[in-house]
Protein backbone atom coordinates (compact mmCIF):
# COMPACT_ATOMS: atom_id res chain seq x y z
CA UNK A 1 0.00 0.00 0.00
CA UNK A 2 1.17 3.27 -0.83
CA UNK A 3 1.41 5.87 1.69
CA UNK A 4 1.97 9.76 1.31
CA UNK A 5 5.43 10.16 1.60
CA UNK A 6 5.61 7.19 -0.92
CA UNK A 7 3.64 9.29 -3.75
CA UNK A 8 5.25 12.32 -2.44
CA UNK A 9 8.71 10.70 -3.11
CA UNK A 10 8.11 9.66 -6.37
CA UNK A 11 6.21 12.65 -7.57
CA UNK A 12 9.43 14.73 -6.26
CA UNK A 13 11.53 12.18 -8.04
CA UNK A 14 10.00 12.52 -11.47
CA UNK A 15 9.65 16.19 -11.09
CA UNK A 16 13.56 16.29 -10.74
CA UNK A 17 14.54 14.01 -13.06
CA UNK A 18 12.59 15.98 -15.88
CA UNK A 19 13.93 19.18 -14.12
CA UNK A 20 18.09 17.79 -14.39
CA UNK A 21 16.89 16.57 -18.08
CA UNK A 22 15.61 20.12 -19.53
CA UNK A 23 18.57 21.52 -17.51
CA UNK A 24 21.16 19.41 -19.31
CA UNK A 25 19.37 19.14 -22.80
CA UNK A 26 18.30 23.39 -22.83
CA UNK A 27 20.35 25.87 -20.52
CA UNK A 28 23.41 27.42 -21.83
CA UNK A 29 24.90 25.67 -18.31
CA UNK A 30 23.96 21.98 -19.51
CA UNK A 31 25.70 22.85 -22.51
CA UNK A 32 28.63 23.52 -21.44
CA UNK A 33 28.52 20.79 -18.51
CA UNK A 34 27.90 17.90 -21.89
CA UNK A 35 30.83 20.07 -23.45
CA UNK A 36 33.21 20.21 -20.95
CA UNK A 37 32.61 16.47 -20.43
CA UNK A 38 33.26 15.16 -23.95
CA UNK A 39 36.50 17.24 -24.40
CA UNK A 40 37.79 19.55 -21.94
CA UNK A 41 39.92 21.31 -24.13
CA UNK A 42 37.87 22.31 -26.95
CA UNK A 43 35.12 23.48 -24.37
CA UNK A 44 38.00 25.95 -22.83
CA UNK A 45 38.93 26.83 -26.53
CA UNK A 46 35.10 27.67 -27.20
CA UNK A 47 35.12 29.88 -24.03
CA UNK A 48 33.40 28.02 -21.58
CA UNK A 49 34.53 28.27 -17.87
CA UNK A 50 35.54 24.70 -17.30
CA UNK A 51 36.48 25.56 -13.36
CA UNK A 52 32.97 27.31 -13.03
CA UNK A 53 30.80 24.29 -15.08
CA UNK A 54 32.46 22.03 -13.28
CA UNK A 55 31.86 23.43 -9.91
CA UNK A 56 28.30 23.49 -11.07
CA UNK A 57 27.95 19.80 -12.04
CA UNK A 58 29.09 19.00 -8.71
CA UNK A 59 26.72 21.28 -6.81
CA UNK A 60 23.54 20.16 -8.52
CA UNK A 61 25.09 16.93 -7.56
CA UNK A 62 25.04 17.53 -4.66
CA UNK A 63 22.15 19.47 -4.17
CA UNK A 64 19.95 16.04 -5.83
CA UNK A 65 22.33 13.74 -2.97
CA UNK A 66 20.62 16.30 -0.20
CA UNK A 67 17.08 16.05 -1.79
CA UNK A 68 17.55 12.28 -1.80
CA UNK A 69 18.69 12.13 1.88
CA UNK A 70 15.68 14.28 2.84
CA UNK A 71 13.29 11.89 1.23
CA UNK A 72 15.24 9.00 2.98
CA UNK A 73 14.79 10.79 6.44
CA UNK A 74 11.13 11.47 5.64
CA UNK A 75 10.22 7.78 4.44
CA UNK A 76 12.50 5.99 7.23
CA UNK A 77 12.58 8.50 10.07
CA UNK A 78 16.78 8.27 9.87
CA UNK A 79 19.79 8.69 8.40
CA UNK A 80 23.14 7.44 8.54
CA UNK A 81 26.53 8.52 7.14
CA UNK A 82 26.91 5.49 5.00
CA UNK A 83 23.50 5.05 4.25
CA UNK A 84 23.81 6.06 0.26
CA UNK A 85 26.61 3.31 0.03
CA UNK A 86 24.70 0.55 -1.34
CA UNK A 87 21.97 3.16 -3.12
CA UNK A 88 25.23 4.84 -4.55
CA UNK A 89 26.71 1.89 -5.87
CA UNK A 90 23.56 0.56 -7.15
CA UNK A 91 23.04 4.16 -9.13
CA UNK A 92 26.09 3.61 -10.76
CA UNK A 93 25.33 0.25 -11.74
CA UNK A 94 21.91 1.59 -13.18
CA UNK A 95 23.52 4.55 -15.08
CA UNK A 96 25.91 1.97 -16.75
CA UNK A 97 23.39 -0.30 -17.56
CA UNK A 98 21.77 2.58 -19.34
CA UNK A 99 24.94 4.00 -20.95
CA UNK A 100 27.31 6.23 -19.07
CA UNK A 101 26.47 10.11 -20.44
CA UNK A 102 22.66 8.84 -21.46
CA UNK A 103 20.41 10.50 -18.96
CA UNK A 104 17.48 8.67 -20.24
CA UNK A 105 19.67 5.81 -20.23
CA UNK A 106 20.23 6.30 -16.31
CA UNK A 107 16.84 6.36 -15.79
CA UNK A 108 15.80 3.18 -17.83
CA UNK A 109 18.91 1.52 -15.98
CA UNK A 110 17.14 2.23 -12.56
CA UNK A 111 13.91 1.45 -13.50
CA UNK A 112 15.34 -1.96 -15.44
CA UNK A 113 17.62 -2.53 -11.98
CA UNK A 114 14.52 -1.95 -9.31
CA UNK A 115 12.21 -3.91 -11.40
CA UNK A 116 14.17 -7.26 -11.74
CA UNK A 117 15.38 -6.71 -7.95
CA UNK A 118 11.98 -6.14 -6.51
CA UNK A 119 11.22 -9.72 -9.36
CA UNK A 120 14.25 -11.54 -7.84
CA UNK A 121 13.55 -10.89 -4.55
CA UNK A 122 9.41 -11.08 -4.62
CA UNK A 123 9.66 -14.65 -6.77
CA UNK A 124 12.14 -16.65 -5.35
CA UNK A 125 12.38 -18.32 -1.96
CA UNK A 126 13.06 -15.93 0.56
CA UNK A 127 16.59 -17.79 1.44
CA UNK A 128 17.93 -15.74 -1.63
CA UNK A 129 16.82 -12.54 -0.92
CA UNK A 130 20.40 -12.42 0.86
CA UNK A 131 22.21 -12.45 -2.83
CA UNK A 132 20.00 -9.65 -3.91
CA UNK A 133 23.16 -7.32 -4.08
CA UNK A 134 24.93 -10.16 -5.62
CA UNK A 135 22.09 -10.30 -8.74
CA UNK A 136 22.41 -6.34 -9.17
CA UNK A 137 25.68 -6.68 -9.71
CA UNK A 138 25.76 -9.80 -12.02
CA UNK A 139 23.15 -8.02 -14.12
CA UNK A 140 25.39 -5.10 -14.25
CA UNK A 141 28.32 -7.74 -15.96
CA UNK A 142 25.51 -9.59 -17.75
CA UNK A 143 24.86 -6.73 -19.95
CA UNK A 144 28.10 -4.77 -20.52
CA UNK A 145 29.14 -8.40 -22.29
CA UNK A 146 26.31 -8.22 -23.90
CA UNK A 147 26.22 -4.15 -24.66
CA UNK A 148 29.42 -2.69 -23.73
CA UNK A 149 28.48 0.60 -23.96
CA UNK A 150 24.72 0.06 -22.38
CA UNK A 151 21.22 -0.37 -23.22
CA UNK A 152 20.90 3.70 -24.86
CA UNK A 153 25.23 4.59 -24.62
CA UNK A 154 26.85 6.10 -27.76
CA UNK A 155 29.06 3.52 -29.44
CA UNK A 156 32.37 4.75 -29.28
CA UNK A 157 34.98 3.99 -32.58
CA UNK A 158 38.04 2.16 -32.27
CA UNK A 159 37.08 0.39 -29.02
CA UNK A 160 36.08 -2.85 -28.07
Amino acid sequence: SFRAVDVMIMCTALGLMVALLQLVKKTRLGIAMRATAENLDVARLMGININRTIMAAFAIGSGLAGIAGLMWGGKFGQIDPLLGYIPGLKSFVAAVIGGVGSIPGAILGGFILGLSEVLFVGLLPPIYSAYRDAFVFSTLIIILLILPNGLLGKRTEGRT
